[in-house]
């Protein structure tokens, strides 16, 4: 087993992507195989945000929001939109969009759980929350980021959906918690 230790400092490097015209491709079906369900929360409260964070990042060293004091977690919500996809019962997946200033929206957390991945709802999710963003009344520009902590195939992922990148930034962070880099897919 490879474990980054807690208290590790990482190095990594975080791209920021942008999306300055709403895609032409409308909203996707879901897979055939799927049963899924989009629910948006209203109002949700910090303990189920920070779950389902936890479930998509844990792996991938998402630890920001729990340095954060609650209220601050929950002013974020209160200006945010939280969707989460369900199938089987359980959450697959989820994305929160939060409007930043006049006309721009920050795709600010997208991912799948574990066991969804590989599934086909991945795909569907993002090009979902992509035009869920620009449904937002006065969407004018959607911006992503990214970074080498995050899934190995995620910036992949974010440009073939039309965000392109703007910048990069390189970053040093010491894990809070062990991080067992076996369970990350290559």
């Amino acid at each position: 087993m490879n474990v980054q230790k807690a208290g590790s400092e990482v190095a990594y490097t975080i791209t920021y992507l942008d999306m300055p015209n709403r895609p032409s491709w409308g909203y996707p079906p879901l897979p055939a195989t799927s049963a899924a369900a989009l629910l948006k929360a209203d109002r949700p409260p910090v303990w189920y945000f920070l779950s389902l964070y936890d479930a998509v990042g844990g792996d991938y060293a998402w630890e920001d929001m729990h340095a954060l004091p609650e209220a601050e977690v929950a002013d974020q919500l209160g200006r945010s939109t939280l969707y989460t996809v369900l199938e089987h019962g359980w959450p697959q997946g989820f994305f929160l969009l939060e409007p930043v200033d006049a006309g721009r929206v920050d795709l600010a957390y997208f991912g799948m759980v574990p066991q969804a991945i590989g599934q086909g709802l991945g795909g569907w999710l993002l090009k979902t929350a992509i035009l869920t963003a620009w449904d937002m009344p006065g969407t004018r520009h959607l911006t992503v980021n990214t970074c080498t902590l995050d899934h190995p195939r995620a910036l992949a992922l974010y440009q073939k959906n039309g965000f392109q990148p703007t910048r990069r930034e390189e970053k040093t962070r010491h894990l809070a918690r062990d991080r067992d880099l076996s369970r990350i897919p290559p």
